[in-house]
């Protein structure tokens, strides 16, 4: 239990909490720009409310779940944190999430959206972001 908690810190340690031009760059850099039909506004809006862009964001849910990271990956579905029964179909732990190497929650997110509920199986998505003018969340990027 010890070496958890002691990997816990040292992931949530080197958690990042990006500036809005340069996670914008990183999502295109991973390809994020037009990914199953949703520009790279969606994906920057989206992270914007889920998260502030923060890689150690990490929330409890009334279910029992968790949800962790950037893009708030959900532990009953998505993620292993050894608590909540999971379906854990991006096959990873969770505490992979909150660290400064995006890799892991992009690729993740990737394998959510194309799940039947898409981009809408993020609940901060379909009230933010959905159907709206989403140009600000790229301006002043130089993409």
């Amino acid at each position: 239990m010890r070496s958890l908690v002691f990997l816990l810190l040292v992931t949530v340690a080197s958690a990042k909490v990006y500036q809005r031009c340069e996670w914008a760059r990183i999502l295109k850099n991973h390809g994020m720009d037009g990914y199953y039909g949703h520009s790279l506004a969606n994906w920057v809006c989206l992270s914007k409310w889920e998260s502030d862009y923060n890689t150690r964001a990490i929330n409890h849910n009334t279910d029992g779940s968790t949800d962790y990271g950037i893009f708030q990956i959900n532990s009953r579905w998505w993620c292993n944190n050894g608590n909540t029964p999971t379906s854990n179909t991006c096959n990873i732990q969770c505490s992979q999430l909150l660290t400064d190497d995006v890799s892991v929650a992009i690729n993740c997110a990737k394998r959510v959206v194309r799940d039947p509920n898409g981009i809408g199986a993020w609940v901060a998505w379909r009230r933010h972001c959905q159907n709206r003018d989403l140009s600000s969340y790229v301006a002043g990027c130089g993409l």
